[in-house]
């Protein structure tokens, strides 16, 4: 689990009693020899490998998992770049950091530059497969977390005298990673996500308590690195803001000290122990906790562990929020994977049969890639479809207006549509008043009679938006002047509410009535007298 010097890295030890003059002989015969392969050289194969295998990832994932993907992130840098695009309710309590919508809003820019910023150039274990290419702010957490974390422990070993070095270049002239970059980018963390300083908060700690110098430690590396990071993304919210707003302190005001996030659901306390984690680590849980045993690394195990219990604390709980520790548990399962291959005991299978590496690879695949295949390509992917489908329309010019009578944020909105058309959706801003019904809950609870008081006979609007499992309350409603557009594959499982099996496009008929005309004569007078006074229906609406 850590950088450790192999022992045997330059060759056995030479035998008792060579002289000087032999040691001087070999040492100067070793310069001579030339290098072996680099071990930076791999790793950089490893690496060109592994981005490879996370663009496919990204070009694969076409189904909807959180709303914050979109209304979080892309939404919010949609705004920023284009001008329109719809800000939710956090936006304006000031709970959320631009910091991370911003790295998105340079893209878009970007886009619109080069005259590229149609909507088809917006498309950019199973769990990670399906939610860590996703625009998610956890997402961006968990890849500095990583990335923090292997700065620290690489710093902490390199001053143990630890640190395997590579060959070509002499460890004098090598400068050690900083503990400070690893500072730098938790500070970075905490800033796009604030419950990240849990992570960091478990970490520091353990490395304040062993350090002999506590004051430099905390004095000269943490307390000017967290207030410059500080400073400098507070001033770029306030100046994103156009007013004074410290989003940390916003944030923790309402998640912890009035559980505000409980508004959207809570779990048991146990959620995440017996359930949530389990589910996203799935069948390589029994390799992980074999590699904790053998390999003994307490520390990074005690960080999973206190991440999990600290976020079990809070009553509203999601996959999501513990996604920072889950690449910890596939280290600890790549660590028990290798000890098994390299196993040469007992236990070696014979010739013609599998052995039990070669068993496990194969149990993992078939339980991960088909199921990452079906999250990332088939469920709960019809709320993509429909926006990418009103792109086109509107393209076109045959969307006018759009009505979403779903429950609040279930699609992308004017980031994938790119147009800026009137669109309407069922508010679900947390009242201020607890036990207060939000239009989402009003509408659910009775479809038909929520709609007909507030939006009357839906006649502003050329387009509707809606789940099957909700369109057999409103059909009486429709059938007069709604024709049904397309309809959309959605899931084949219900997850949260009542199963919501496709996603349906209604579009207005524009109706004309004409005027019989006085005097008509002959079979011909009396066939154009029909047609007149019958009702002409021009399909789709466009005024």
């Amino acid at each position: 689990m850590s950088h450790r010097r192999r022992s045997n890295a330059t060759g056995p030890p030479p035998p008792e009693g060579v002289g000087d003059s032999s040691t001087a002989q070999a040492s100067s015969t070793e310069k001579e020899r030339p290098d072996p392969p680099s071990v930076l050289g791999l790793e950089r194969r490893v690496l060109a490998l592994a981005l490879a295998f996370r663009a496919a990832n990204a070009l694969l994932v076409r189904t909807y998992f959180n709303p914050d993907e979109h209304w979080q992130c892309l939404e919010v840098a949609h705004r920023i770049v284009f001008g329109y695009g719809h800000l939710t309710w956090e936006w304006k309590r000031g709970l959320r950091s631009y910091l991370h919508p911003l790295v998105f809003a340079a893209l878009y820019k970007i886009l619109a530059l080069l005259h590229l910023d149609t909507p088809w150039f917006m498309l950019v274990n199973w769990f990670m497969f399906f939610c860590i290419t996703r625009t998610l702010s956890n997402s961006m957490e968990t890849f500095l977390t990583i990335t923090g974390l292997y700065y620290w422990f690489v710093a902490i070993e390199s001053s143990k005298g630890t640190l395997v070095v590579p060959r070509q270049k002499p460890a004098s002239k090598q400068s050690p990673p900083s503990r400070k970059m690893a500072l730098l980018i938790a500070a970075l963390a905490c800033a796009i996500q604030p419950t990240s300083a849990i992570t960091w908060l478990y970490v520091g700690l353990l490395d304040f308590i062993q350090t002999k110098s506590k004051s430099r430690f905390l004095f000269l590396e943490v307390i000017p690195l967290g207030i410059f990071v500080l400073a400098v993304t507070t001033f770029l919210d306030c100046w994103m803001y156009g007013s004074r707003v410290i989003v940390p302190l916003n944030f923790l005001k309402f998640n912890l000290f009035s559980s505000g996030g409980d508004y959207y659901g809570t779990h048991v306390f146990h959620w995440y122990f017996s359930q949530g984690f389990p589910s996203m680590i799935w069948t390589f849980l029994p390799f992980s906790i074999s590699g904790i045993m053998k390999s003994r690394e307490w520390r990074l195990a005690g960080l999973i562990v206190w991440v999990l219990a600290v976020y079990s604390i809070l009553g509203h709980k999601e996959f999501r929020f513990v996604l920072p520790v889950l690449p910890l548990m596939f280290m600890f399962s790549g660590y028990n994977l290798a000890a098994m291959a390299q196993f040469k005991g007992k236990g070696r299978s014979e010739k013609g049969h599998l052995s039990r590496f070669q068993l496990s690879v194969i149990l993992l695949i078939l339980t991960n890639v088909p199921m990452a295949l079906y999250m990332s390509l088939y469920h709960q992917r019809g709320t993509e479809d429909v926006m990418f489908y009103l792109s086109r329309e509107a393209h076109d010019g045959r969307v006018k207006s759009v009505l979403f009578l779903m429950p609040c944020h279930s699609t992308p909105y004017y980031s994938t549509l790119h147009y800026n058309l009137p669109m309407r959706f069922l508010d679900c801003t947390p009242s201020k008043n607890k036990g207060t019904l939000d239009e989402s809950d009003r509408f659910l609870m009775n479809p038909s009679d929520f709609v007909g008081k507030v939006f009357g006979n839906l006649s502003s609007f050329s387009h509707i938006v809606l789940f099957e499992s909700e369109e057999r309350h409103l059909k009486l409603l429709l059938h007069n002047s709604f024709r049904e557009a397309r309809r959309f594959f959605h899931s084949h499982f219900k997850v949260d509410r009542d199963l919501q099996s496709s996603v349906v496009v209604y579009s207005r008929m524009n109706v004309i009535r004409l005027k019989p005309e006085p005097v008509l004569l002959g079979n011909e007078g009396i066939t154009a007298w029909v047609e007149a006074v019958h009702l002409r229906i021009v399909e789709p609406a466009v005024e």
